[in-house]
C-alpha cells in the first residue's frame, strides 16, 4: 500500500489565501475575548450548581490537606485547579474533629459546611474557580482553530473556532467549575498528539503525547476512551505505511512510555501516596461507599481494580473513583420527554443533540454533507486523500458516539460535549471548500457564524438551559430533559431577584420551594416553606400544610426524576396517599420517616397536577413558578 498521502493544504488563491497573518491573529483574539466575556456573564450570574460545590471542596482538601475523600469520582486535576480559588480567597476549613460527615466521607455534607457554615462568603471563591475553568474552553477553541487551519487553512480555522466558542452549550460548561470542559480539552489534545507522534515518531513528540495522556487520565475517567482510539490510530497508521515492520518495535515502545508517564502523573496528582486519606486530618471510616459495596457489582472492572489495589499500582482514591463511576453508570434514574428509565435509551443522546444543538450547527451539518458529496463527485484526487487527513477526527466521533449510544448514564447533554470541537472543525473545513462561487461560499460562512452568534447572545446568560427552536426553545425544555441538560441548581440567585421584584412587601404571597441542586436558599435570604428537596444535605425540614401561594419548583423536581415516587402517578401511589391522608390529624405525632414519606408522596401528587399546565413564570428556565389557588391546591391534594 502507498505511504499515507500528505495532509491537503489549501490551494493558492483559495478562500484562506486572502487572510494574511495579522488579521487572522486579531480575529482569533476577538473570538477568544467574546467567548470569555459571554462566559463571564454566566459566571457572575448563576448560583452554584450540583457538582461545582463538590469540585471546589475536593480541590481545597486535596491542595491544603492532601485528602481525597470528598469527591474521588471526578477528575482530580480540574478539582485541584478549582481548589486554587479556595486558597486565593482564604477559605477556611470546617471543623473536622468529631465531624460525622467527615468520618463517613459524606461529600455533600462536607461541601455544605465548607461553602455555607464557616462564615466565609463562598461566591467570590466560586467565581474565581469558574474563571480558572475558562482555561480549558479557551484552550479547546485554540485547538479547534489549529485543526481547522491544518485541514483547510486559516479561514477554516477561524470559522471552526468562532462557531465552537459561540455555542451556548460550550459557554454553559465553560462557565462552571466542573470537569466537563477539561475532559473535552484533554481528550482532543491527547488524541491529536498521539496521531502526530505516529506521523513523525520522535522522542519529544512521544513524551508530549504521553504527558497529555496522563493529564487526561486525571481530568476525567472518560479518558478510558483514549485506549481504543489509540489502538485505532495505530492500525490506520500501520496500514498506510510501506515499511510496516518498523512498527513492531515502535508501537511497544510508544505504549510503554505512555503507560509509565501516565502512571507517574497519576501518582503525582495524588501526592505520591497510596491511601486516599491524609494523616494530617481526622481519620475516615471509609469512602462514601465501602469497597465491598462497589467491587462485586462491576464485573471485570472490579477484578482489575482489586488487582491494582493489592499491588498498589495506582493511588487508592484514583481506583475507588474509577470503580464508583463504573457502578454509577450501570443504572441511574433518567428522564426523556415524559418517559422514565434507570437503564437509559439508545435515543437519548441523538435526541439531546437534536434538541440542544444550535440551528446553525444542525443546518450546517446537512449543508456540509450535501456540499461534500457534490465535491467528492467532482474530485480529481482519490477520496482516501480527504479521509486520511480527517481519520483521527472521524475515529474519535465513531468511538465516542458508539460509547454514548450504549451508555446507561443518560443524565446530561454534557456527556457528548467532547464531540462538538470535532464537529466544528469538520464544518469549518467543509464550508471553506464548498463547491460554489466565492461570494456564495462567503455568504454561507457569514450566515453560519451569524446564526451561531445569535444563539449565544439571545440565550445569555442562561446557556445551560439552551434548547433550539426546533425543540420549542428553552421554555419547553422542562418537558424534554432535566438535570444538567437544563436544571443543575443554577438559578437560586435568579429566584431571589425575581421574588424581590415581584413578591415583596405587605401583599407578598406565601412562597413554597422545591429545589434541585447544591445551593442554599438561606444564603440568598429566600424565605420559603421547603417542599421536598433533592440535594443530599439530609436536613430535616419543618412540617407544614400547603396553602395557596407561589410554588417555585425546579424542573427536575417537577418531573420527579429522583423521587422514590418518580414517574407518572400510579394507582399504587394513590392508594398509599389516601391511606396516609386519612391520618393527617395526627401529623405532629408521626415518626420522621412516616412524615417524610407522606410529604414526598403529597408533593408528587401536586407535581402530577402541575405538569398538566404551563408555569406562570420561570427563572432562568430551570425554576418554574406556579401561582396556585385554593381551588387548584384542593384539586391536587384532596
Amino acid at each position: 500500500m502507498d505511504r499515507p498521502p500528505p495532509t491537503r493544504q489549501p490551494q493558492p488563491g483559495g478562500p484562506s489565501a486572502h487572510l494574511p497573518g495579522w488579521p487572522m491573529v486579531v480575529m482569533l483574539a476577538a473570538v477568544l475575548i467574546l467567548h470569555a466575556a459571554l462566559a463571564r456573564w454566566a459566571i457572575t450570574d448563576k448560583s452554584v450548581t450540583a457538582d461545582e460545590i463538590l469540585h471546589v471542596t475536593q480541590g481545597h482538601f486535596a491542595n491544603r490537606h492532601g485528602d481525597f475523600r470528598v469527591q474521588p469520582e471526578n477528575g482530580m486535576l480540574p478539582q485541584r485547579l478549582h481548589g486554587v480559588a479556595a486558597w486565593l480567597t482564604g477559605a477556611p476549613t470546617p471543623e473536622l474533629r468529631g465531624n460525622e460527615a467527615w468520618r463517613t466521607a459524606s461529600g455533600t455534607m462536607i461541601s455544605h459546611q465548607f461553602f455555607y457554615e464557616t462564615g466565609h462568603d463562598h461566591f467570590p471563591m466560586l467565581v474565581l474557580a469558574r474563571t480558572l475553568n475558562l482555561l480549558f474552553s479557551l484552550g479547546t477553541t485554540l485547538l479547534v482553530f489549529w485543526w481547522g487551519r491544518r485541514l483547510g487553512g486559516p479561514a477554516a480555522g477561524l470559522v471552526a473556532a468562532a462557531c465552537y466558542a459561540l455555542d451556548p452549550n460550550v459557554l454553559a460548561h465553560a462557565a462552571l467549575a466542573t470537569s466537563d470542559q477539561a475532559a473535552g480539552f484533554f481528550l482532543l489534545t491527547s488524541g491529536t498528539l498521539f496521531w502526530l507522534q505516529l506521523l513523525q515518531p520522535r522522542r519529544a513528540a512521544m513524551l508530549a503525547s504521553a504527558a497529555v495522556f496522563g493529564l487526561a487520565c486525571v481530568a476525567k475517567y472518560s479518558a478510558v476512551l483514549l485506549l481504543p482510539l489509540m489502538a485505532g490510530l495505530i492500525a490506520i497508521r500501520i496500514l498506510g505505511d510501506d515499511d510496516r515492520r518498523r512498527w513492531w518495535r515502535l508501537v511497544p515502545c510508544m505504549l510503554l512510555v505512555h503507560g509509565l508517564v501516565a502512571m507517574a502523573l497519576i501518582w503525582a496528582c495524588y501526592g505520591f501516596r497510596y491511601t486516599g486519606f491524609s494523616a494530617n486530618v481526622p481519620p475516615a471510616a471509609h469512602y462514601a461507599a465501602r469497597w465491598e459495596q462497589v467491587l462485586p457489582h462491576i464485573g471485570i472492572h472490579g477484578t482489575v481494580v482489586e488487582v491494582c489495589r493489592k499491588l498498589q499500582l495506582l493511588p487508592e482514591a484514583f481506583l475507588y473513583g474509577y470503580a464508583w463511576v463504573v457502578q454509577s453508570a450501570r443504572a441511574r434514574s433518567a428522564f426523556l420527554a415524559g418517559e422514565y428509565s434507570i437503564f437509559g435509551w439508545v435515543s437519548f443522546f441523538p435526541l439531546t443533540f437534536l434538541w440542544k444543538s444550535t440551528p446553525a450547527l444542525l443546518l450546517a451539518l446537512v449543508s456540509a454533507l450535501i456540499g461534500l458529496t457534490l465535491r467528492w463527485k467532482r474530485r480529481t484526487t482519490p477520496i482516501r486523500t480527504d479521509l486520511w487527513s480527517i481519520a483521527p477526527l472521524l475515529l474519535f466521533l465513531v468511538l465516542y458516539w458508539g460509547l454514548s449510544l450504549t451508555s446507561r448514564l443518560n443524565i446530561g447533554h454534557r456527556h457528548i460535549l467532547p464531540t462538538y470541537p470535532v464537529l466544528y472543525v469538520l464544518l469549518g473545513v467543509a464550508f471553506v471548500r464548498l463547491p460554489f462561487a466565492g461570494m456564495v461560499r462567503a455568504g454561507a460562512i457569514g450566515l453560519l457564524v451569524a446564526g451561531q452568534a445569535v444563539s449565544a447572545v439571545t440565550s445569555a446568560p442562561h446557556f445551560l438551559a439552551y434548547f433550539n427552536s426546533f425543540a420549542g426553545g428553552p421554555a419547553n425544555g422542562y418537558r424534554l430533559l432535566v438535570d444538567s441538560s437544563l436544571d443543575w441548581g443554577q438559578d437560586l440567585a435568579g429566584l431571589d431577584r425575581w421574588l424581590k421584584a415581584h413578591n415583596s412587601g405587605p401583599s407578598a404571597e406565601p412562597v413554597y420551594l422545591s429545589y434541585f441542586g447544591s445551593g442554599e436558599p438561606n444564603y440568598y435570604g429566600i424565605r420559603a416553606t421547603r417542599l421536598p428537596f433533592i440535594n443530599g444535605f439530609k436536613f430535616m425540614h419543618p412540617r407544614y400544610e400547603p396553602r395557596p401561594g407561589l410554588y417555585c419548583i425546579s424542573a427536575t423536581m417537577l418531573q420527579q426524576v429522583y423521587s422514590r415516587y418518580r414517574g407518572p402517578w400510579t394507582p399504587e401511589f394513590e392508594q398509599t396517599y389516601r391511606r396516609l391522608r386519612q391520618q393527617t390529624p395526627d401529623l405532629a405525632a408521626w415518626p420522621q420517616s412516616q412524615w417524610q414519606e407522606y410529604d414526598e408522596l403529597r408533593f408528587a401528587r401536586l407535581c402530577h397536577q402541575l405538569r398538566t399546565r404551563a408555569p406562570d413564570h420561570t427563572v432562568g428556565y430551570s425554576i418554574l413558578i406556579y401561582r396556585v389557588s385554593a381551588e387548584e391546591l384542593a384539586a391536587a391534594l384532596d
